[in-house]
């Protein structure tokens, strides 16, 4: 009992040890304002939470969601094409391609698609 003590207070000033190193020998500047900020994308994190977004970047990030799950759900009739039947499975590709193309277009009619007012 008491030699595991020992060895976890052995491995705890050990790890401070380190941690105290790595922090001193650190080239990490307390200066650096935008550094240090936890965003490094432009935003001024100081400044108010509630800045205009642009809908239709928020539109375009959904629809590439939606259209790149859909095709990893395409990726697996790789390997049912050895389990199944081949027609039944370009029937169903063919199924799942076509609603995806009338997706396509239902979003492209509806103007999602468009960067240009």
């Amino acid at each position: 009992m008491l030699l595991m003590i020992s060895i976890s207070l052995i491995i705890m000033m050990l790890t401070m040890l380190l941690m105290l190193i790595s922090m001193t020998i650190s080239k990490k500047m307390t200066i650096n304002r935008e550094k240090n900020s936890p965003f490094e994308c432009g935003f001024d994190p100081k400044s108010s939470a509630r800045l205009p977004f642009s809908l239709r970047f928020f539109l375009i990030a959904i629809i590439f969601l939606i259209f790149d799950v859909e095709i990893a759900l395409i990726l697996p009739t790789i390997l049912i094409k050895f389990y199944s039947d081949p027609f039944f499975l370009m029937m169903t590709l063919s199924f799942f391609m076509f609603i995806l193309l009338l997706g396509l277009f239902h979003e492209w009619n509806q103007g999602a698609l468009d960067w240009i007012d």
